[in-house]
């Protein structure tokens, strides 16, 4: 994967990421980035692109640099968060083969839905999440 790979873009949801390749159903796609800080530290500077890993840690994935920031929300995801706890990261795979031109989605959970999302209205149009 490299970042020629994916396009930010303007999307019903603000900014979102599209993939310029096709990805089979398993591929690791792209990782959230970030620093690793301590849950302490995130609950002072809260941001929408916090990643939680474990009891004790967060990805700060709010940099620009962090290209799966843009990944949007759906109630019908192509892709999925993966926690690699022997690495203790985060991938984004695909649930479902992907074809170039798609936006890359996934299901933030149902905290952050509950939260962020479902006071607004979400955007991903499919009606609530499955």
């Amino acid at each position: 994967m490299s970042k020629k790979d994916f396009k930010v873009f303007k999307s019903s949801a603000g900014l979102g990421l599209k993939t310029l390749r096709d990805w089979d159903k398993g591929d690791l796609i792209i990782e959230y980035t970030g620093k690793k800080i301590s849950h302490a530290e995130a609950d002072r500077k809260p941001n929408r692109y916090q990643f939680d890993l474990d009891e004790k840690w967060t990805i700060d994935g709010s940099g620009r640099s962090n290209l799966a920031r843009y990944i949007n929300h759906s109630c019908r995801p192509n892709c999925e968060a993966v926690h690699y706890t022997d690495a203790n990261e985060i991938g984004i795979e695909a649930k479902r083969k992907i074809k170039a031109g798609e936006e890359l989605t996934y299901d933030y959970g149902k905290v952050y839905f509950d939260e962020y999302i479902k006071p607004y209205g979400c955007k991903c149009g499919h009606h609530g999440r499955t």
